[in-house]
């Protein structure tokens, strides 16, 4: 087809030229009388005529592959194959609950049931410490709930494990103990008694029979036996105690630290006031002992810079070797701790500071310990340096879970701490005497 005037050479239908060409049209119409004449002129210099169709004999034939025509290569047709239904390519699962159990079930179960089980376990931490920190939120501190118990800096705690009635008692440094019934609100809530004549460094209520209270000083070991009204000596020495722990449920038998580094083995059931065992364990210091909750036979003590774990089965008197050894500590250890329900964490503290924590408490406070709760084995409690005053809860991963802090009734830091072993009650003792409760 040829070229219009406007020397498009691709024909009518190019779109391009299309509006050209309108515009052209219209130019003629505006001639005035000459407008057929230009219209019909440029209508014949426009090619309409459509190209007529090839005839069907002159198109090639299209070539069907053997594919196409469900043949084999050889010309011999395909046999027919069934389609598949839905049903058999995706079984139907049946309405409501279903067991969890994998397609391979019969081949690997154990496979199958580790992984449940490590499923289940990261969950139920997790919803654990959840609810552990909503109880967190709950304890709170008032006024009534805070009292001078004794007269100087408190050394150390012990918490009753009665659920009915929250009873505290405080050691100070001049051997002073503190019994308080927190429930009780008038002023003989609280009263005061010398047994020692030192600083109190630890106190723990007998595990197996809470109507004693164990008591030490640098000079003896004692139990207040509520039943008799008397605070019996168990063991004295000449040289400083430093800390002590029970070797069994019974709390027959005691594992107890001395400040020059020793540590001894007392049995409540042999009478006098001597220790079984003097044991040199190679440190210069000790200053906490703690028993593992599990096996019994294993304690850990920290020292200087030391932190090592001791089978008490194999005591004597010198050239006891650690059954393992923590290292990492350059400065002052003040405590180390088992986890209360596995024993497979150990907690310390230490002026190097380690846990990004403040720990340098100065000459007039008593130095950290950091404590784990009994009820929860991931999370511990430990004094703070920081304003407003707080006590801290902090995760194994070194997370700060929670701050207790009150700014109208706690104003200083409490450096001693008790937690009790199945409520939401937490104990915080200062420089001052004063116990708060929350």
């Amino acid at each position: 087809s040829g070229s219009d005037s406007s020397g498009c050479k691709s024909g009518p239908r190019c779109q391009s030229c299309t509006s050209v060409r309108t515009y052209s049209v219209v130019l003629s119409l505006s001639a005035g009388s000459s407008c057929c004449l230009t219209l019909s002129v440029i209508l014949k210099s426009f090619n309409c005529s459509r190209a007529k169709p090839k005839k069907a004999e002159d198109e090639p034939v299209r070539r069907r592959s053997m594919r196409l025509q469900r043949a084999e290569p050889s010309g011999i047709p395909m046999p027919e194959v069934p389609a598949q239904s839905a049903a058999e390519e995706y079984p139907q699962v049946p309405a409501g609950p279903l067991p969890m159990v994998p397609e391979d079930q019969m081949e690997n179960r154990k496979v199958t049931e580790d992984l449940l089980t490590t499923w289940m376990s990261i969950t139920n931490v997790l919803v654990m410490l959840s609810r552990y920190q909503e109880s967190l939120n709950s304890m709170s501190l008032s006024e009534e709930r805070v009292k001078k118990v004794v007269r100087y800096r408190v050394c150390s705690m012990a918490i009753h494990p009665s659920e009915s009635i929250v009873f505290v008692a405080a050691g100070d440094k001049t051997g002073q103990i503190g019994l308080w019934n927190v429930n009780c609100k008038s002023e003989e809530g609280a009263q005061v008694f010398v047994p020692h004549s030192s600083t109190v460094s630890c106190m723990h209520f007998s595990p197996c029979n809470p109507a004693h209270l164990l008591s030490l000083s640098n000079e003896s070991l004692r139990c207040g036996d509520v039943t008799r009204a008397v605070f019996d000596e168990i063991c004295r020495t000449e040289e400083d105690f430093s800390s002590f722990d029970f070797l069994e449920d019974n709390a027959s038998t005691a594992i107890v630290g001395h400040w020059d580094g020793d540590v001894a083995l007392v049995d409540r059931r042999t009478p006098g006031t001597s220790s079984e065992l003097s044991a040199d364990i190679g440190f210069k210091r000790t200053r906490t002992v703690h028993v593992h909750p599990v096996k019994k036979q294993y304690f850990i003590a920290a020292g200087s810079v030391d932190v090592c774990v001791y089978d008490v089965r194999y005591l004597k008197a010198k050239g006891n070797q650690p059954v393992s050894s923590l290292k990492g500590h350059t400065k002052s250890v003040a405590s180390a701790y088992f986890s209360p329900v596995t024993g497979n964490r150990v907690v310390t503290v230490c002026a190097d500071d380690k846990l990004r924590h403040n720990n340098n408490t100065g000459r007039w406070l008593t130095r950290f310990r950091a404590i784990w709760d009994p009820k929860q084995e991931e999370c511990f409690v430990v004094g703070s340096m920081a304003r407003p005053r707080q006590i801290e809860i902090f995760q194994d991963t070194g997370k700060l879970l929670h701050s207790f802090y009150n700014v109208d009734c706690l104003s200083s830091v409490c450096s001693i701490n008790i937690v009790h072993p199945s409520k939401n009650i937490l104990v915080g003792g200062n420089s001052s005497g004063r116990l708060h409760v929350f």
